[in-house]
């Protein structure tokens, strides 16, 4: 309860202060945990993720599992639901090939129950947010189960050896003894991309708007940048992943907006094998957790550490293990680069279209899977003149 009303930077301080700041024991959500704290615990827990630990989900998460006519010129727009609806209906159509408005409306529906629930107190009765992500999730999965099954008919009918999409590719991928996946395994794989899509990606492109639009000064030299890129291109030209690499300060923008605001909180750990660090024994079955709350605010590691500064990220950039938005180790996020490109993409799209003005200045940070708005952070949009 401390961890959401207090918010998680202020919980693992505290608690840093109080037992130790290398490592502490405390219960999340009913279940008993280790946080590990700092660049060394980070470092320690990344350079032994396969050898001392095994991914753990909470028993709640377990079982649960292009800009449209929205932004319009001086008209005020939400922007966590729409960069929700954005990135679900991207990755829908990159990832499955669902275009149909309808079908991926179906899809999210339910994933709006799974991701509600997905921290909360595993109470399996009517009413709860874990009932309906436990009701949600089933949905979801039979849907991309039958998704699935109905590509791998289409592809032995056609008897396709390519793939035209990154679905059909996964199904014709065979490990070392010639063996498919399952439908099951597949299905799995894809629920876990619509699931980062869903809330951690969308988190993220909020987190940057919300900045955009808090300090001008740092608008002006992403809108400087952007606007170089556009005049570069033609009336019809797509961005390429050239124009992506030239956006230097933009993704550095980005990078502080992580730091500051981290879309995700952290992971879970269970322990493979018995060990000691900082002088304390953690048995083999435990839980443990990295976080970034231990090392993107210290000032140690980020001197004025409040200070929105997207310099940091120029040159070398942090120290090692210090920053880690995106995990590190053999489990480090796979979509960090979908992320970054989907991220500087949006950015290109308002920046080049519109100046931002926060309609709730002081709006209320919660703590969920993800860090959101209370409001979903309305903003207003202004034409650039011409």
């Amino acid at each position: 309860m401390e961890f959401t009303f207090s918010g998680p930077q202020k919980f693992i301080q505290d608690r840093m202060r109080k037992y130790s700041p290398e490592v502490f024991m405390t219960s999340l959500l009913g279940q008993k945990i280790a946080v590990f704290c700092g660049a060394k615990g980070n470092k320690f827990l990344f350079m032994n993720d396969d050898k001392l630990f095994t991914s753990f989900w909470l028993q709640s998460m377990k079982k649960a599992l292009l800009l449209d006519s929205y932004w319009i010129p001086n008209s005020v727009i939400e922007v966590f639901p729409l960069s929700k609806k954005y990135t679900f209906e991207l990755a829908c159509r990159l990832f499955l090939n669902v275009v149909d408005p309808v079908h991926i409306d179906k899809l999210s529906g339910p994933f709006t129950l799974v991701t509600s629930g997905m921290l909360s107190v595993p109470v399996n009765f009517p009413g709860t947010a874990y009932h309906r992500a436990v009701k949600g999730g089933k949905l979801v999965r039979e849907e991309v189960v039958s998704i699935v099954t109905k590509r791998r008919k289409e592809l032995m009918m056609n008897e396709e050896t390519e793939g035209r999409d990154l679905l059909s590719k996964m199904l014709l991928v065979t490990d070392e003894d010639g063996r498919f996946l399952s439908e099951m395994e597949v299905s799995n794989i894809f629920i876990g991309y619509l699931v980062a899509s869903y809330m951690i990606t969308s988190s993220a492109i909020t987190v940057v708007m919300n900045y955009l639009a808090e300090f001008p000064h740092v608008y002006r030299e992403v809108f400087k940048e952007q606007m170089a890129i556009a005049k570069s291109k033609g009336p019809d030209d797509l961005l390429t992943w050239e124009d992506i690499e030239k956006m230097k300060y933009s993704w550095n923008v980005a990078r502080e907006s992580f730091r500051l605001m981290p879309p995700a909180q952290g992971a879970i750990r269970e322990t493979t094998n018995e060990f000691i660090y900082a002088g304390f024994t953690i048995p083999r079955g435990s839980k443990i957790v990295w976080t970034v709350h231990s090392s993107h605010k210290n000032p140690e590691y980020f001197p004025e550490p409040e200070k929105f500064d997207p310099t940091r990220f120029e040159e070398r950039g942090p120290a090692p293990y210090t920053y880690v938005p995106f995990g590190g180790g053999p489990r480090i996020c796979p979509g960090i680069e979908y992320a970054r490109l989907e991220v500087l993409v949006f950015m290109h799209n308002v920046v080049t279209r519109f100046k931002l003005e926060k309609a709730i200045p002081n709006e209320k940070i919660l703590f969920h899977a993800e860090t959101v708005r209370a409001h979903g952070l309305p903003v207003r949009l202004h034409s650039h003149e011409k």
